[in-house]
């Protein structure tokens, strides 16, 4: 009876790190920024790379919470951006280290940074994402940097 007590314990345990790794990732979101770039230029479609510190940045937590995780930005997001987090998380060195060549190909100089690329990789919007805290004025924005792109 013990053994089963631990192993029970043990099972939980596990099931709950299990869960608290896959609940990083935001839904409706690409981690991979190689592959975002590749289906961007499959679906003609621009890419938005948010570059976050989940774990440690307020804003980033802010508009996670806010904005990023809201099926209504994730369902009207996606219909015009292939959307990409890039985490920078102290809690998860790995990821920190997997993400790093990106911010300095990038230049990142603060978090929560947003940039827009056109399908073929060429970036043509960068702001800082706490510019825009809440879903509506996000999208917004969104559109405001299509339309100027279009125009250029």
């Amino acid at each position: 009876m013990k053994a089963i007590t631990h192993l029970a314990a043990f099972t939980l345990a596990g099931s709950a790190l299990v869960g608290t790794s896959f609940a990083n990732t935001l839904e409706g979101w690409s981690t991979d920024l190689d592959k975002a770039f590749k289906d961007a230029k499959a679906q003609d479609k621009p890419v938005l790379v948010e570059f976050t510190g989940s774990d440690w940045c307020p804003p980033c937590i802010m508009m996670r919470k806010k904005v990023f995780s809201q099926k209504e930005f994730v369902s009207a997001a996606s219909k015009d951006f292939i959307l990409v987090e890039l985490d920078f998380p102290n809690g998860d060195p790995e990821v920190k280290k997997k993400n790093d060549p990106y911010a300095k190909k990038y230049k990142i100089e603060g978090f929560p940074t947003v940039i827009l690329f056109d399908s073929d990789g060429d970036e043509f919007s960068r702001f800082y994402a706490s510019e825009h805290p809440s879903t509506e004025a996000f999208l917004t924005h969104l559109k405001n940097s299509l339309e100027k792109k279009d125009l250029d």
